[in-house]
């Protein structure tokens, strides 16, 4: 990857609407070679997906909130457990296994505190394993910014 094709990245980060042609001009290329440059980055899974990022509030998503999970065991067969579960709850917007004084961090996006305790008892703390559960509320979004300085 070169400093074009990190231009390039950058450039669909902001916004990736842009087309071949709005691109190509920034980078100071023609539509052919930005569009072949473009597509290698995508065939080399630099590019994973394009998405629209939605407005939280607008869509009934308000609260935001972020659980630290730690499990009682940590076998194989526990985690993976965790992780299949953690997969198919649409209310969890982000799953990482982490180090430290927990063992999972997840966010989670709801519509108000009615519904996240709903989430916590009825869906979460199911799960095999879990032995303790905090959660951190978001009180103000500071920075939520998905682009990575290249």
């Amino acid at each position: 990857m070169d400093s074009i094709d990190k231009k390039i990245l950058m450039l669909l980060q902001q916004d990736a609407k842009q087309n071949t042609k709005e691109i190509a001009e920034k980078v100071g290329l023609s539509v052919s070679p930005t569009f072949e440059r473009i597509k290698k980055l995508e065939q080399k899974k630099y590019i994973k997906n394009y998405v629209a990022l939605l407005d939280a509030e607008k869509i009934g998503k308000s609260i935001s909130v972020y659980c630290q999970v730690t499990l009682a065991v940590h076998s194989r067969e526990l985690i993976d457990d965790f992780k299949q579960h953690i997969l198919v709850l649409p209310e969890i917007t982000g799953c990482f296994h982490v180090s430290g004084n927990y063992d999972f961090l997840l966010k989670v996006a709801v519509n108000d505190m009615n519904e996240y305790q709903k989430f916590v008892i009825d869906k979460l703390s199911v799960i095999k394993g879990i032995s303790n559960v905090q959660s951190s509320f978001v009180m103000e979004e500071i920075k939520n910014d998905f682009a990575y300085n290249l």
